[in-house]
């Protein structure tokens, strides 16, 4: 029992047992500092020195630039810029998914790939009534003045008649003879027309131009968008005058008709007219004999 007394007061006193820390000079054995210590605060010290070497550590890691050096921590300005490109990334797909359907449709009425249907003059004209006659147009007292400032500023107004389907006109690219009809079992989904090279080819409507450049087989191609689901082709030109993307009205010069492209034999133009993807022939809208 004596013993078991003993240690716990052997150890304490170990603990607080006073020791003096001297420096002295070496040369002089002259005494410059001193300090009264003891086991327990010098070991309450060390770990108070290491809490806060450990903290200071983790500070330094968490809240500045240096963790950018220890592997595995990637800076704020770098997420910030991968989460950017990511979001650039998936709306470039997105464009380009809609840029390949569109081209895809393109090619397709370039090469008459397409089944074809019969189309008549009155049966588009009827639907282009039905169309108008769904909008009522007639503006009310609150929207006037927002319709008049609109009229004002949209210069480029391609459809000012399209409230009424008797103005729904196609009007003649060229004038001349035609050389060879619309045939859609041969695939010829065109008329061919004879004319004098450099000859001023007109748009047919009002529309804008989706496509205009140079091919192989047909030589310099303009393509127009109209309104009512209606594209028009105009091929074997010698020449074009608008680019993609302009705004052309009825009549308007867009080429000058010409012998290019591989699969001509004289001076021509050869013009497709297309609804909703299907082709239609040309002559059931436009007289080319005027």
């Amino acid at each position: 029992m004596k013993d078991k007394k003993k240690k716990p007061k052997k150890i304490k006193r170990k603990l607080l047992d006073k020791y003096r820390l001297l420096i002295l000079n070496e040369n002089t054995f002259e005494e410059r500092l001193s300090f009264k210590l003891t086991r327990l605060n010098v070991f309450v010290l060390c770990s108070l020195i290491a809490v806060f070497l450990i903290s200071l550590t983790y500070l330094l890691i968490a809240f500045t630039p240096l963790r950018e050096y220890i592997p595995g921590y990637s800076s704020t300005a770098l997420k910030k810029q991968a989460t950017e490109l990511n979001y650039k990334t998936d709306s470039l797909q997105q464009v380009i998914s809609m840029n390949e359907l569109y081209y895809a449709s393109i090619k397709k009425v370039l090469k008459g790939d397409v089944s074809a249907s019969d189309f008549n003059k009155d049966s588009i004209i009827e639907a282009v009534k039905l169309e108008a006659s769904e909008v009522n147009l007639n503006p009310n007292a609150e929207d006037s003045l927002l319709r008049e400032k609109v009229d004002k500023e949209d210069k480029y107004n391609l459809f000012e008649s399209a409230t009424s389907a008797t103005n729904f006109v196609l009007f003649p690219p060229v004038n001349g003879t035609i050389t060879e009809d619309y045939n859609a079992q041969e695939k010829h989904y065109a008329v061919d027309i004879a004319v004098a090279k450099d000859t001023p080819v007109k748009a047919t409507a009002d529309g804008i131009v989706i496509f205009s450049e140079w091919t192989v087989s047909t030589g310099y191609v303009i393509i127009i968008e109209h309104s009512y689901g209606l594209i028009s082709i105009y091929k074997h030109n010698a020449s074009l005058t608008k680019e993609q993307g302009d705004l052309v009205k009825a009549g308007e010069v867009i080429a000058t008709a010409g012998n290019t492209g591989e699969l001509t034999t004289g001076p021509h133009l050869h013009f497709e007219l297309w609804n909703d993807g299907y082709p239609i022939n040309p002559t059931n809208f436009i007289d080319f004999n005027k």
